[in-house]
């Protein structure tokens, strides 16, 4: 679906893969695992593919990300493999130099209570160009993996949750 560049990266998380994988795939979880990143997070559909979610931003994440909504649509969803492919619709500062943004991340076990997840991005560039900067291309994956680390924070200091 995307011709252009991919960007990879990976972050290690101090909770299991299933616990994780609970939250990515749940607004209402996202919404109170993120308390303070977002004002509002609505899923039309059921969560597979062709569900569109939008993030809305609290003021302070907005002005951090440059847009105080992100919208995205669920192209696969891999509830075995723990993987999930999305198509960015709108959203972050760097997507305005984008024509196409698809995100992957993929979570793996790496023992009982904790786990790797693997994000790649792909994406192709309104003016038809290579690779966007070094510093946009860490400002599109380091949101993700941020948002990994807000989920983590909340899922270590509740450790019940989503059991």
């Amino acid at each position: 679906m995307v011709a252009g560049c991919v960007i990879a990266d990976e972050c290690a998380l101090a909770v299991s893969a299933k616990r994780m994988w609970k939250v990515s795939c749940s607004g209402d979880a996202m919404l109170k695992a993120c308390t303070g990143s977002f004002d509002a997070v609505d899923v039309e559909g059921d969560g597979g593919p062709g569900s569109i979610t939008t993030l809305t931003l609290s003021a302070a994440a907005a002005a951090a990300a440059g847009c105080s909504v992100v919208r995205s649509r669920v192209l696969a969803r891999d509830d075995a493999a723990l993987v999930l492919r999305n198509e960015v619709l709108e959203g972050s500062k760097v997507s305005g130099q984008l024509k196409s943004q698809v995100t992957e991340v993929k979570l793996e076990a790496a023992g009982d209570d904790a786990c790797v997840a693997k994000f790649k991005v792909e994406y192709e560039r309104l003016d038809g160009g290579g690779a966007l900067t070094a510093e946009d291309q860490a400002e599109l994956i380091g949101g993700y993996l941020a948002l990994m680390k807000i989920v983590e924070t909340y899922l270590v200091a509740n450790p019940a949750e989503y059991a």
